[in-house]
């Protein structure tokens, strides 16, 4: 069996992450495995996976232009490729539309798996896309859903569950518990052992809301410092935001980072704040992490997060806040939190996710 996993790119985020992270555990499982990138600009990611020389990776185009991910080119070259292979699992738009047209023109007999990353998906409550989109959907021979919110979402819009599989993300969980704690000034050298760190890891994007953290920054005491990890479109707002808040000496962007699981390790806590999610790898690290975890009270956080850590209203910066100086004021609670966290993660080992995602696949 011979499965080609197609992704725009492996720039920073949660389903990039994920395929950095399962390739490896599908190939030790005896699954043969290529990627196929839309782009790529030379990413950490692509780099880390490159280093463990599990699998073939395909790049349709190397530029320093993002929107090359959208060249309806894609689809002429990804055609002659599908053929080689007997399952294609795609992530994320255009991956979605672009696989389904090469299939088409190909005529190839590869069965096609799409994973379903969020509870948000605006082109089915756009008119003008819904029926196209009915089509795309129609086309794939298993859907997998992250989330039983989004089983729900897609069983009412498509009007049946047959083809639908639910598959909650995974997280090596031994990478988070084996990590090495880092000094803080190992950090950043403008860290002191007194100063008391949150951290958010997260790409910045509309759907994200490191906004928010940033402002319940202003109503915490100053030795609380905040480290956010992530690159992304909306990054510079952000660091508008700081400077218009003054909280240049409080506030630390650190870009993409591929030590992740040491830096969470290092946090005393991690916070998730953001507009809505799937089941978002950030929240499982966190959970993970050893440290308390707060989070948005969105869909697709509130489904893992609630009983285990701290949940705040979307957007409520004095919220977020007053959970961090509950916590803080009361070790009790804060070791209470940690345990519940720790308990919640264990359901979602990345090895039970690749056990269910290959027994999808032979099921085709």
């Amino acid at each position: 069996m011979r499965i080609l996993q197609i992704i725009n790119s492996l720039e920073t985020g949660g389903a990039e992450k994920l395929i950095l992270d399962t390739i490896p555990h599908y190939v030790k499982a005896g699954i043969k495995m290529d990627l196929l990138l839309f782009w790529d600009d030379d990413q950490p990611f692509v780099k880390a996976l490159r280093a463990l020389d599990c699998c073939n990776i395909i790049i349709l185009k190397t530029s320093s232009n993002k929107k090359d991910i959208y060249s309806p080119g894609h689809i002429f070259k990804l055609k002659k490729i599908l053929k080689n292979y007997d399952i294609a699992h795609v992530h994320l738009f255009p991956a979605q539309y672009f696989a389904v047209f090469a299939k088409m023109l190909s005529g190839a007999a590869t069965k096609l798996v799409f994973t379903e990353h969020n509870t948000t998906n605006r082109r089915i409550q756009n008119k003008l896309f819904k029926p196209v989109e009915r089509f795309i959907y129609s086309k794939y021979h298993k859907l997998v859903c992250i989330t039983e919110e989004i089983v729900e979402i897609y069983a009412r819009y498509l009007g049946s569950k047959d083809k639908l599989a639910l598959i909650h993300n995974g997280v090596d969980l031994s990478k988070i518990k084996t990590a090495v704690r880092y000094a803080k000034q190992a950090i950043l050298p403008r860290l002191t052992p007194a100063d008391k760190i949150i951290i958010q890891v997260a790409a910045f994007r509309p759907q994200k809301d490191q906004a928010t953290l940033i402002r319940s920054l202003v109503q915490l005491p100053d030795e609380f410092k905040l480290l956010l990890v992530g690159v992304g479109d909306c990054l510079e707002a952000c660091k508008e935001l700081v400077a218009t808040l003054k909280l240049q000496h409080r506030v630390f962007f650190l870009g993409q980072r591929m030590d992740v699981p040491r830096l969470l390790k290092s946090a005393d806590y991690v916070v998730l704040s953001s507009h809505y999610e799937g089941l978002s790898l950030a929240s499982i690290e966190g959970l993970a992490s050893g440290s308390p975890f707060i989070a948005s009270n969105v869909p697709g956080l509130r489904e893992i997060v609630e009983g285990a850590g701290l949940l705040f209203d979307e957007g409520d910066a004095a919220g977020l806040a007053q959970h961090i100086l509950a916590l803080d004021q009361d070790p009790a609670l804060y070791s209470k939190v940690v345990t519940r966290c720790e308990e919640q993660a264990e359901r979602y080992d990345i090895s039970l996710m690749v056990d269910k995602h290959i027994e999808v696949y032979r099921s085709l």
